[in-house]
């Protein structure tokens, strides 16, 4: 960067992108003919874009998505049963300013986590808290925190984030403990915050995976009633496009 001393008050005072774009238009002899008024323009845009990115980069990180995805990549053309007009309505996010949720459901391979980590990384753009969650691996996770003093904390993350994703849920049955967790967990979201969830089973056989049937009624109460839904189906998707977007 050139030598200035606006430089390096900018510089000083954290205004990174201003600083950049400032050194940019000082070495132009173009921007010469530009007003104070679009100088200021074009200093303010830098910055409020060097922002921008860094929060998203930093919403992105903490969100820890599975895929790389984003809803400008989502394939209409297979079969596989996609509400094109239903899933336009949940790129827009209107559903999560509502608190509402979202299950997705289908075999294997048909998208349903590509699908589920594309509206993870809009809710990002869109300034929203996300966290993307395995069933199986958050659950033992939980056990491990409730051992080693971070349970409380752990459960505070999960229902305090704007948008969570609980991917890959009805794997295997629910023990006592999973089935506690995950209640505190919808309990403390409800009405307050949206969660996507996307299983291989039908919401029908939801029952028999939380393996207890008061727990279930309450579960399935805070969870699903509220939700958008998303039943996919169709061949795997994986056999023929690889990693390419679902």
């Amino acid at each position: 960067m050139l030598a200035h001393p606006t430089l390096d008050r900018l510089t000083a005072m954290g205004l990174v992108g201003m600083a950049r774009a400032f050194d940019e238009l000082a070495a132009n002899t173009e921007a010469d003919s530009l007003t104070h008024p679009e100088w200021l323009a074009l200093l303010l845009d830098r910055e409020w874009g060097f922002r921008h990115d860094r929060k998203l980069s930093a919403r992105l990180r903490f969100a820890k998505l599975r895929h790389q995805a984003s809803p400008e990549d989502i394939d209409y053309r297979s079969a596989r049963g996609l509400d094109r007009a239903l899933l336009v309505k949940l790129v827009a996010g209107d559903w999560i300013g509502a608190h509402d949720n979202l299950v997705i459901t289908g075999p294997t391979g048909v998208g349903k986590s590509w699908l589920a980590c594309a509206l993870g990384h809009k809710a990002c753009r869109d300034d929203r808290s996300v966290l993307y969650q395995r069933v199986p691996k958050l659950f033992a996770s939980l056990a491990l925190a409730r051992g080693d003093g971070r349970h409380e904390r752990f459960l505070r993350k999960l229902g305090s984030v704007q948008l969570l994703i609980l991917d890959d849920w009805g794997l295997e049955p629910l023990d006592a403990l999973a089935r506690h967790d995950l209640l505190e967990i919808l309990e403390e979201r409800y009405g307050r915050r949206s969660t996507i969830v996307t299983s291989q089973l039908p919401v029908t056989s939801w029952h028999q995976v939380i393996a207890d049937p008061t727990y279930a009624d309450a579960i399935l109460d805070r969870l699903v009633h509220n939700a958008h839904r998303l039943d996919l189906d169709g061949d795997s998707m994986r056999r023929s496009k690889g990693n390419r977007p679902a």
